[in-house]
C-alpha cells in the first residue's frame, strides 16, 4: 500500500476517493469516444457491453471481498454491494423500494447523463449496457437475483432519474 494513503485524513480519503471515480469515468468515457469516433456509435456500444460483461462481475467480486459480503447473500447483500461500486461515489443513486426478495434501485444523477444535458445533448441510450452490468453484477453477488429494467434511456424516464432497475430474488 501507499504510505502516503496512511497520512491522510478521513476527508482527505473520502477527496481521494472521489477524485479516483471521476478518473475511472473520465478513463471509461475518453475511450468509448475514441471508439465511437474511429468504428461508430453501434461499435462502440458492442464494445462498451463486452467490457462491461468482464468488469462488472470483477467489481462485484473485489466488493464482496473487501466488505465479506457471502455468496448468495440476497438482496441485503445487493443492496449493500450497490453502495459500493465506483458509480456510486459520483453519481446520485437510491434503493426506493426494498424487501427480502425484491428491491428497486434508482439513479437519480448520473454524471454521464448530466453532462450530456448540459452540452444540449440527448440522453446516452445506455439500455443495452446497463442490462448486462447490472444483471451480471447481479448474479454476481447472487445467482439467484434476476433484473429486470424498469426505464433505461433511450428508454422515457422521469426528471427525478435516469434509470430504475428491479431485482428480485429467485427461490
Amino acid at each position: 500500500m501507499n504510505d502516503q494513503l496512511l497520512k491522510l485524513s478521513k476527508e482527505e480519503l473520502i477527496n481521494y476517493i472521489e477524485s479516483i471515480s471521476k478518473n475511472w469515468l473520465a478513463i471509461d468515457g475518453t475511450w468509448f469516444q475514441a471508439v465511437e469516433k474511429d468504428y461508430g456509435l453501434e461499435k462502440a456500444i458492442e464494445l462498451d457491453i463486452k467490457q462491461w460483461k468482464r468488469f462488472t462481475v470483477i467489481e462485484a467480486k473485489r466488493i464482496m471481498q473487501t466488505f465479506n459480503l457471502p455468496e448468495n447473500g440476497g438482496i441485503s447483500a445487493l443492496i449493500k454491494a450497490l453502495q459500493f461500486r465506483m458509480y456510486a461515489n459520483i453519481n446520485v443513486q437510491e434503493v426506493v423500494e426494498s424487501s427480502e426478495h425484491r428491491c428497486v434501485f434508482r439513479m437519480n444523477n448520473c454524471r454521464v447523463q448530466y453532462a450530456r444535458k448540459m452540452r444540449g445533448l440527448t440522453d446516452f441510450p445506455c439500455k443495452g449496457v446497463g442490462l448486462v452490468e447490472y444483471g451480471d453484477f447481479a448474479k454476481t453477488i447472487d445467482p439467484r437475483i434476476e433484473t429486470n429494467c424498469i426505464c433505461c434511456p433511450p428508454d422515457d424516464h422521469p426528471d427525478e432519474y435516469y434509470c430504475a432497475w428491479e431485482f428480485i430474488l429467485k427461490e
